[in-house]
């Protein structure tokens, strides 16, 4: 390890201790102890409070109340990065009250004019995938805060053209060709449910129900949502059909390669059968096998539906 890239780890490894041994340094990184006492040195030199107790059980202390020493990225953290921060545009709401181009100027505020101008060229050639929504999430930072904080919470729902009430506790987030779901325990059913977050339109505390600690939720999705007379299911696909399932597929599924073959097995609750008929007539004649019979049934339904559609159009 460089010594830059030593400097900066230890930086992160001491910032929040309020003490620390020479001999701790040394096991750690692996370096002699006049290296760590030269390292020490260093870190003192670029701002951080190190004091030092002398004597038998001596140790070196941190002053309270300090901010985080600057750390230096490298050339290619700082691409990682940026254009990390540049895949947030794709989204018409985030969790954060941000301004990405803002975001964008501060970044290059602390970077050389050289490496500006680098950048600004990989932006002409160098692009992360990402799908843009018109749907706006009002509640969405009001729905992390409650996740983090492990909080009850009644929500109103648009369901179809009704607006529903439940009362949850939100434990997962996430994104999906530009749209953001919310998974949540839902109280009055027992089980989780998946909530689109531009249909939440408001989101408080209430003390209708006792919390879950969160490692609750923190379990494999047929544990979770699974019920008792979920229906199995095997489809086979080829190499092209391997590719589908990569680029999308849900939690209850899962990828298996046998003796040269690929399989996607899962389950399926009662009443996702259209959700699941849907999902595979993307796959086309990348299918070799279905089972059960009563899903392919189901594949054939959607598809026969599909084809009316167009010779009515």
């Amino acid at each position: 390890m460089k010594k830059s890239e030593r400097l900066n780890d230890m930086m992160i490894y001491l910032n929040d201790k309020k003490f620390f041994s020479l001999k701790s340094i040394m096991d750690r990184y692996s370096i002699s102890k006049s290296t760590a006492l030269r390292d020490i040195q260093s870190l003192e030199e670029i701002g951080m409070p190190i004091y030092s107790k002398s004597g038998r059980n001596g140790y070196y202390g941190i002053l309270p109340n300090r901010l985080l020493s600057p750390i230096v990225f490298s050339i290619d953290e700082v691409h990682a990065l940026y254009f990390a921060m540049q895949t947030l545009n794709a989204y018409q709401s985030t969790p954060f009250h941000l301004n990405v181009q803002k975001l964008k100027q501060k970044f290059e505020g602390c970077i050389s004019e050289e490496r500006v101008n680098k950048l600004r060229k990989m932006e002409l050639i160098f692009s992360l995938g990402s799908y843009k929504s018109k749907n706006e999430c009002n509640c969405l930072q009001d729905i992390l805060q409650m996740a983090v904080d492990e909080n009850v919470c009644e929500i109103h729902y648009t369901k179809g053209e009704m607006e529903k009430q439940y009362y949850v506790q939100f434990f997962d987030i996430t994104s999906a060709y530009g749209q953001w779901y919310a998974t949540a325990y839902n109280f009055q059913t027992e089980k989780p449910q998946v909530f689109r977050c531009d249909k939440i339109h408001s989101v408080r505390p209430c003390n209708k129900y006792i919390a879950k600690p969160l490692s609750e939720f923190l379990i494999s999705p047929k544990e979770m949502f699974r019920d008792h007379d979920s229906i199995d299911f095997e489809v086979g696909v080829n190499a092209k059909g391997v590719d589908v399932f990569y680029k999308e597929h849900y939690p209850s599924m899962e990828l298996f390669q046998e003796n040269g073959r690929y399989y996607i097995r899962g389950f399926y609750n009662k009443g996702e059968e259209p959700f699941i008929a849907d999902y595979f007539t993307i796959y086309g004649e990348r299918i070799i096998s279905i089972s059960p019979v009563s899903l392919k049934h189901l594949i054939l339904d959607r598809l026969d539906t599909i084809k009316n559609h167009f010779i009515s159009t």
